[in-house]
């Protein structure tokens, strides 16, 4: 998975999808950030938007390089 931060440029992060209980869950390993669906695409379309959410949350907050650089995404 690819997503494209203003703040920071373009860092890739790498979403895990499983299959459970007829759903499918995906997980961002790096940032903790999970979502699920119906089917695999929409799982992947679900966890960016959740990662997108997550990273905009942490803009308002100005927190985005605090929490990146913590989880040693961004130096």
């Amino acid at each position: 998975m690819s997503i494209r931060a203003r703040t920071v440029g373009h860092l890739a992060l790498l979403g895990v999808i499983t299959k459970e209980d007829g759903q499918y869950v995906s997980v961002c390993l790096q940032l903790g950030v999970a979502s699920c669906g119906d089917t695999v695409e929409e799982a992947t379309a679900n966890l960016k938007d959740a990662v997108e959410a997550y990273f905009e949350a942490l803009r308002e907050t100005s927190e985005l390089r605090r929490v990146l650089t913590e989880r040693g995404l961004a130096a």
